[in-house]
C-alpha cells in the first residue's frame, strides 16, 4: 500500500469501494494477504504497485518480476543432467529433467556458469562449505570454525535492499533442512557457511525458516510473533481455521467482484485451507525418529516438507507478500537418505562414487527425485494466473541449481543452473544457453537488469552482464 496517501483519502476511497480491505482480509489476529484482482484495481487509492495499469493495456494491470534461488547440495551427475544439443530451442530435456518437459518452454538450462570463489585455494578441503557460501555472494569466505565468520552480502539481499519497501517482507529465506548457526562443519568451515544461502551483510546471515507452520502464520498471522503465537493456540483451541475470522471481509469483498474474479478468490483461498490443513495432519502425526527434536509443522516426510516450502513460497509471490526468495532445499554436504526411492545411503556419501556405474546410478535417482519437486512447485507456478492474465510463472524468474558441479572431485566450473520463468517475458526460454566459462554472478547482473532494478555495476566476482538470456 503506498505510504504517501492519507488516512482520509484510504477511508474514502473505501467508502466508494464498499470495501473493508487493504488489499488483506482482516480478522481477530488474522491478515490474509490477496492476489490482485482485475475487478478491485486500478479503481482503488490502495491498490500496491503491482496493480499499477499496463500503458495500453486495456486496464489490464501489469505484474511485478519475482526472483527466487533454489539450491540442492552436492553437485549433480552431469551426464545426466545436460541435455544432448548444441544449444538453442531445439533440445530435448536431459533424463534428470524430464520432469519439467509440462513446462520446458518456460525453461531454459544454462551451461558454462562458474564459482571460482569456491576453489580451495591455499585453504585446503571445505568444498561444500565454499560451494554454499559463495554461490549468492560470489565472495571468497573465511576459513573459519568460530564466531568471526565473513563472506559477502548474498544477491537475494542486494535486491532485497532496493525493492523490499513495495512489499510487506523485504525477502523469504526458507529451507527443508536444519538450521545451525555454529561448529565446525567442513574442514574447519563454520556451519554457517553451509546452512545459510542469504547473507546480510558479510558478518551477518540471514536465517531461513524450516518450518511451514512458522511461515503460514508469519504469512497470515497478524500482529508481532508472540501475539501471533498465542492467537494460533486460540484456534487450535477452538478448532477453526484461520478463514473462519475473515468470512464476513469475504462475502463484502465477493460483491464486488466479477465472475472471473470471484472464482480466482475462491480458488485462493481453496488452495490456503488446503495447506493449513496438511500443516494441521503433519502437526499430528507421531515423529519419525523419537531421538530427532523436530518442532511441530515440520513434516516427518521431506517431499512433504518440500512441497509445503515451495507452497509457501507460491503463495507469498502470488500476494505480492514478497518479490525475492531463497529455498535452501538441502544444505551443501547433505547425507540424507532416500528410502522414499529405495536408497539407504547417505547422499553425500553416495556423490563420492568413484565412478562406479552402481553408485552414480543411486546419485542420479536422487538427482531426478529432486526435479521432480521441483516441476511439482514449477507447473503449480505455471498453473496460477497473475493480474495481467500471464502466468506467475510467466512473470517470475526462479533459478535452480548447485554449487558444486561434480560432487565425486568437487568442482565448480560449469555448474547445473536452469532458470524457468521468462520475467514477464524479458528472458528467451525454452532453450539450452551453452555459454563459454563465465561468472554465476554475471547472470545474477542480468537477472537484476530483468527486474528494470537499476545501479547495480558488480556483485562478487562479476566481470560483466550475461547478455545473452
Amino acid at each position: 500500500m503506498n505510504t504517501h496517501v492519507s488516512n482520509h483519502q484510504n477511508a474514502a476511497a473505501e467508502r466508494r469501494l464498499g470495501l473493508s480491505r487493504r488489499r488483506f482480509l482482516r480478522g481477530l489476529g488474522i491478515c490474509v494477504a490477496l492476489p490482485a484482482f482485475e475487478s478491485l484495481s486500478p479503481l482503488s487509492l490502495l491498490a500496491s504497485p503491482m496493480d499499477a495499469p499496463v500503458p495500453g493495456g486495456a486496464g489490464k494491470a501489469a505484474a511485478p518480476v519475482r526472483m527466487a534461488f533454489l539450491y540442492v547440495p552436492n553437485g549433480i551427475i552431469l551426464a545426466g543432467w545436460w541435455p544432448e544439443s548444441d544449444g538453442g530451442a531445439d533440445f530435448q530435456l536431459s533424463p534428470t529433467l524430464q520432469p519439467l518437459e509440462k513446462v520446458r518452454k518456460e525453461v531454459q538450462v544454462i551451461s558454462g556458469l562458474e564459482d571460482l570463489s569456491a576453489n580451495a585455494g591455499m585453504d585446503g578441503g571445505g568444498d561444500h562449505a565454499r560451494a554454499g557460501g559463495t554461490f549468492l555472494t560470489g565472495v571468497r569466505i573465511k576459513k573459519t570454525a568460530g564466531s568471526d565468520i565473513y563472506a559477502g552480502v548474498s544477491f537475494d539481499q542486494v535486491i532485497a535492499q532496493r525493492i523490499g519497501r513495495q512489499t510487506r517482507f523485504p525477502s523469504l529465506e526458507l529451507t527443508c533442512d536444519a538450521v545451525r548457526k555454529a561448529g565446525d562443519c567442513d574442514s574447519g568451515y563454520s556451519c554457517a557457511y553451509e546452512y545459510n544461502l542469504a547473507w546480510r551483510s558479510p558478518t551477518q546471515p540471514v536465517m531461513p525458516d524450516p518450518n511451514p507452520r512458522q511461515v503460514f502464520e508469519r504469512l497470515f498471522g497478524d500482529g508481532p510473533p508472540a501475539q501471533r503465537t498465542a492467537n494460533l493456540q486460540r484456534r487450535q483451541q477452538q478448532q477453526q481455521s484461520i478463514l473462519d475470522y475473515v468470512l464476513t471481509d469475504t462475502m463484502a469483498m465477493e460483491g464486488n467482484m466479477n465472475g472471473r474474479d470471484r472464482a480466482k478468490l475462491d480458488q485462493y483461498l481453496t488452495s490456503v485451507r488446503e495447506i493449513e490443513q496438511r500443516i494441521q495432519r503433519t502437526e499430528s502425526m507421531p515423529v519419525a525418529n523419537p531421538d530427532m527434536d523436530a518442532p511441530p509443522g515440520i513434516p516427518p516426510d521431506f517431499g512433504e516438507h518440500i512441497q509445503l516450502m515451495f507452497d509457501m513460497l507460491l503463495l507469498a509471490f502470488q500476494t505480492d507478500s514478497t518479490r525475492v526468495a531463497t529455498l535452501l532445499i538441502a544444505g551443501e554436504g547433505s547425507n540424507r537418505s532416500f528410502s522414499q526411492i529405495g536408497i539407504s545411503e547417505g547422499h553425500h556419501n553416495l556423490t563420492h562414487h568413484r565412478n562406479q556405474p552402481d553408485i552414480i546410478a543411486k546419485v542420479k535417482q536422487i538427482d531426478l527425485w529432486y526435479a521432480q519437486q521441483l516441476g511439482k512447485f514449477l507447473e503449480k507456478m505455471d498453473q496460477t494466473q497473475d493480474v495481467d492474465g500471464h502466468s506467475l510463472l510467466h512473470n517470475s524468474m526462479i533459478l535452480y541449481g548447485s554449487g558444486n558441479a561434480d560432487g565425486n572431485r568437487h568442482t565448480h566450473v560449469n555448474l547445473p543452473i536452469l532458470v524457468a520463468g521468462s520475467a514477464g517475458g524479458s528472458l528467451k526460454t525454452g532453450r539450452y544457453l551453452k555459454t563459454g566459462p563465465t561468472p554465476l554472478t554475471n547472470l545474477f547482473l542480468s537477472m537484476a537488469d530483468k527486474m528494470g532494478i537499476e545501479g547495480i555495476q558488480s556483485h562478487g566476482d562479476s566481470t560483466g552482464r550475461l547478455s545473452c538470456i
